[in-house]
Protein backbone atom coordinates (compact mmCIF):
# COMPACT_ATOMS: atom_id res chain seq x y z
CA UNK A 1 0.00 0.00 0.00
CA UNK A 2 1.61 3.23 -1.14
CA UNK A 3 1.28 6.71 0.89
CA UNK A 4 -1.67 8.00 -1.29
CA UNK A 5 -3.84 5.20 -0.37
CA UNK A 6 -6.97 6.12 2.21
CA UNK A 7 -8.17 3.51 4.87
CA UNK A 8 -11.98 3.86 5.33
CA UNK A 9 -12.73 2.93 9.33
CA UNK A 10 -15.34 0.12 10.30
CA UNK A 11 -17.17 2.81 12.39
CA UNK A 12 -17.47 6.61 12.54
CA UNK A 13 -16.62 6.78 15.50
CA UNK A 14 -13.36 5.36 14.92
CA UNK A 15 -11.99 8.42 13.20
CA UNK A 16 -13.09 10.72 16.23
CA UNK A 17 -11.17 8.05 18.75
CA UNK A 18 -8.01 8.54 15.95
CA UNK A 19 -8.23 12.29 16.39
CA UNK A 20 -8.28 12.38 20.34
CA UNK A 21 -5.52 9.85 20.42
CA UNK A 22 -3.00 11.67 17.99
CA UNK A 23 -4.11 15.02 19.87
CA UNK A 24 -2.85 14.09 23.07
CA UNK A 25 0.16 12.64 21.53
CA UNK A 26 1.15 15.79 19.96
CA UNK A 27 0.93 17.70 23.52
CA UNK A 28 3.72 15.84 24.53
CA UNK A 29 5.78 16.15 21.22
CA UNK A 30 4.64 18.32 18.39
CA UNK A 31 7.17 16.04 16.05
CA UNK A 32 5.93 12.85 17.27
CA UNK A 33 6.03 9.98 14.61
CA UNK A 34 3.83 6.97 14.23
CA UNK A 35 4.14 3.54 12.94
CA UNK A 36 1.13 1.93 10.67
CA UNK A 37 0.84 -1.75 10.46
CA UNK A 38 -2.62 -3.05 9.03
CA UNK A 39 -2.63 -6.99 8.11
CA UNK A 40 -6.16 -7.49 7.68
CA UNK A 41 -9.23 -5.64 8.93
CA UNK A 42 -7.22 -3.63 11.75
CA UNK A 43 -4.99 -0.89 11.50
CA UNK A 44 -2.57 -0.41 15.07
CA UNK A 45 -0.81 2.88 15.59
CA UNK A 46 2.01 3.02 17.76
CA UNK A 47 3.27 6.07 19.26
CA UNK A 48 6.10 7.00 21.90
CA UNK A 49 5.11 9.47 24.17
CA UNK A 50 7.52 12.22 25.05
CA UNK A 51 9.40 11.81 28.27
CA UNK A 52 7.13 8.42 29.43
CA UNK A 53 9.75 5.68 27.76
CA UNK A 54 7.11 3.60 27.25
CA UNK A 55 5.32 2.58 23.60
CA UNK A 56 1.74 3.51 23.31
CA UNK A 57 -0.87 1.60 20.75
CA UNK A 58 -4.35 1.82 19.22
CA UNK A 59 -6.11 -0.86 17.25
CA UNK A 60 -8.58 0.72 14.81
CA UNK A 61 -10.93 -1.48 12.59
CA UNK A 62 -11.17 -1.02 9.10
CA UNK A 63 -14.22 -1.48 6.80
CA UNK A 64 -12.13 -3.92 4.32
CA UNK A 65 -8.84 -5.81 4.98
CA UNK A 66 -5.50 -3.68 3.89
CA UNK A 67 -1.89 -4.39 4.33
CA UNK A 68 0.71 -1.39 5.32
CA UNK A 69 3.68 -1.09 7.41
CA UNK A 70 5.00 2.24 7.19
CA UNK A 71 6.02 5.11 9.68
CA UNK A 72 4.54 8.65 9.12
CA UNK A 73 4.71 12.28 11.11
CA UNK A 74 1.92 12.44 13.85
CA UNK A 75 1.03 15.50 12.75
CA UNK A 76 0.56 14.60 9.24
CA UNK A 77 -1.32 11.77 10.24
CA UNK A 78 -4.09 13.68 12.05
CA UNK A 79 -4.72 16.11 9.60
CA UNK A 80 -4.99 13.07 6.82
CA UNK A 81 -8.33 12.06 9.75
CA UNK A 82 -11.37 13.18 7.43
CA UNK A 83 -14.95 11.64 7.22
CA UNK A 84 -14.07 8.37 8.49
CA UNK A 85 -10.84 8.09 6.31
CA UNK A 86 -7.50 8.51 6.74
CA UNK A 87 -5.20 9.06 3.73
CA UNK A 88 -1.96 7.53 4.67
CA UNK A 89 0.66 9.92 4.75
CA UNK A 90 4.29 10.19 3.16
CA UNK A 91 6.68 8.01 5.32
CA UNK A 92 9.09 9.52 7.01
CA UNK A 93 12.64 8.20 8.75
CA UNK A 94 11.47 6.28 11.50
CA UNK A 95 13.14 7.11 14.92
CA UNK A 96 15.07 4.60 16.65
CA UNK A 97 12.28 2.95 18.32
CA UNK A 98 9.85 2.51 15.50
CA UNK A 99 12.02 -0.54 14.53
CA UNK A 100 11.56 -2.28 18.47
CA UNK A 101 7.98 -2.94 19.41
CA UNK A 102 6.68 -5.15 21.84
CA UNK A 103 6.30 -8.60 20.47
CA UNK A 104 3.22 -10.31 18.70
CA UNK A 105 1.42 -13.43 20.29
CA UNK A 106 0.51 -14.93 23.44
CA UNK A 107 1.02 -12.74 26.81
CA UNK A 108 1.28 -14.23 30.18
CA UNK A 109 -1.62 -12.97 33.01
CA UNK A 110 -0.33 -10.67 35.64
CA UNK A 111 -2.92 -9.22 37.19
CA UNK A 112 -6.38 -7.92 36.52
CA UNK A 113 -7.42 -4.57 38.23
CA UNK A 114 -10.47 -2.18 38.35
CA UNK A 115 -9.61 0.59 35.79
CA UNK A 116 -11.02 3.31 38.60
CA UNK A 117 -8.00 1.83 40.99
CA UNK A 118 -5.33 2.17 37.87
CA UNK A 119 -7.21 5.90 37.43
CA UNK A 120 -6.42 6.42 40.95
CA UNK A 121 -3.06 5.35 41.01
CA UNK A 122 -2.17 8.09 38.33
CA UNK A 123 -3.93 10.72 40.03
CA UNK A 124 -1.82 10.33 42.92
CA UNK A 125 1.67 10.12 41.31
CA UNK A 126 0.65 13.56 39.13
CA UNK A 127 -0.20 15.03 42.29
CA UNK A 128 2.61 13.84 44.34
CA UNK A 129 4.75 15.07 41.61
CA UNK A 130 3.38 18.75 41.39
CA UNK A 131 3.70 18.74 44.96
CA UNK A 132 6.95 18.08 45.41
CA UNK A 133 7.71 20.14 42.23
CA UNK A 134 6.00 23.17 43.57
CA UNK A 135 8.26 22.69 47.40
CA UNK A 136 11.22 23.29 45.51
CA UNK A 137 12.85 26.68 45.36
CA UNK A 138 13.72 28.46 41.39
CA UNK A 139 17.32 27.67 41.85
CA UNK A 140 16.27 23.95 43.43
CA UNK A 141 14.25 23.36 40.40
CA UNK A 142 16.77 22.92 37.64
CA UNK A 143 15.56 20.00 34.80
CA UNK A 144 18.23 17.81 36.23
CA UNK A 145 16.96 17.72 39.90
CA UNK A 146 13.05 17.63 37.82
CA UNK A 147 14.10 14.63 35.69
CA UNK A 148 15.40 13.14 38.93
CA UNK A 149 12.37 13.10 40.59
CA UNK A 150 10.01 12.13 37.74
CA UNK A 151 12.50 9.44 37.43
CA UNK A 152 12.09 8.31 41.30
CA UNK A 153 8.23 8.47 41.24
CA UNK A 154 7.22 6.89 38.10
CA UNK A 155 9.84 3.91 38.12
CA UNK A 156 7.73 2.77 41.18
CA UNK A 157 5.94 -0.35 40.65
CA UNK A 158 1.62 -0.21 40.43
CA UNK A 159 1.12 -1.81 43.83
CA UNK A 160 0.66 -5.68 43.23
CA UNK A 161 2.19 -5.58 39.73
CA UNK A 162 5.77 -5.31 38.33
CA UNK A 163 4.29 -2.62 36.19
CA UNK A 164 6.52 0.98 36.18
CA UNK A 165 3.75 3.97 36.86
CA UNK A 166 5.25 5.39 33.98
CA UNK A 167 2.78 3.21 31.93
CA UNK A 168 -0.23 4.43 34.13
CA UNK A 169 0.67 7.98 33.82
CA UNK A 170 1.09 7.67 29.77
CA UNK A 171 -2.36 5.85 29.74
CA UNK A 172 -3.99 8.27 31.80
CA UNK A 173 -2.24 10.74 29.69
CA UNK A 174 -3.14 9.42 26.32
CA UNK A 175 -7.02 9.31 27.25
CA UNK A 176 -7.04 5.26 27.84
CA UNK A 177 -7.96 5.28 31.61
CA UNK A 178 -11.79 6.79 30.28
CA UNK A 179 -13.41 3.18 29.85
CA UNK A 180 -14.64 1.17 32.71
CA UNK A 181 -14.00 -2.07 32.02
CA UNK A 182 -10.90 -3.98 34.34
CA UNK A 183 -7.75 -3.29 33.13
CA UNK A 184 -5.12 -6.16 32.59
CA UNK A 185 -1.02 -5.99 33.45
CA UNK A 186 0.24 -8.97 31.18
CA UNK A 187 4.11 -9.71 30.56
CA UNK A 188 6.18 -11.53 27.59
CA UNK A 189 9.75 -12.00 27.52
CA UNK A 190 11.52 -8.34 28.70
CA UNK A 191 8.26 -6.58 27.96
CA UNK A 192 5.21 -5.69 30.16
CA UNK A 193 1.73 -4.56 29.40
CA UNK A 194 -1.11 -2.27 30.58
CA UNK A 195 -4.22 -3.42 28.45
CA UNK A 196 -7.14 -1.27 28.22
CA UNK A 197 -10.63 -1.35 26.17
CA UNK A 198 -9.00 1.67 24.82
CA UNK A 199 -5.52 1.07 23.82
CA UNK A 200 -2.01 -0.60 25.32
CA UNK A 201 0.88 0.55 26.79
CA UNK A 202 4.08 -1.32 26.88
CA UNK A 203 7.23 -0.75 28.50
CA UNK A 204 10.75 -3.17 29.27
CA UNK A 205 11.63 -4.29 32.20
CA UNK A 206 14.29 -2.43 33.86
CA UNK A 207 17.49 -3.20 32.62
CA UNK A 208 16.46 -5.50 29.95
CA UNK A 209 18.39 -5.50 26.43
CA UNK A 210 15.90 -4.50 23.76
CA UNK A 211 14.11 -7.16 21.71
CA UNK A 212 12.95 -6.29 17.97
CA UNK A 213 9.49 -7.09 16.41
CA UNK A 214 8.11 -5.78 13.51
CA UNK A 215 4.68 -6.89 14.55
CA UNK A 216 1.62 -5.20 16.20
CA UNK A 217 1.08 -6.26 20.26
Amino acid sequence: MNASARLAFAEPGEAGELTAYLERQLRWDRAAAARLQADGEVVSVFTRPARFDVLAVRAFRLREPATLDATVSAGELLESVDAGELAVPAAVTGPSWAGLLPPRGVWRPESQLPVERVRNEAAAVVSEFRSRREALTSAEATREALDALAEEIWSRSLPGTPLPLRAVHAAHALGMLRATTPVAVLSKGTWLRLRTFLGSIAVRRSGAAPGLSVRPI
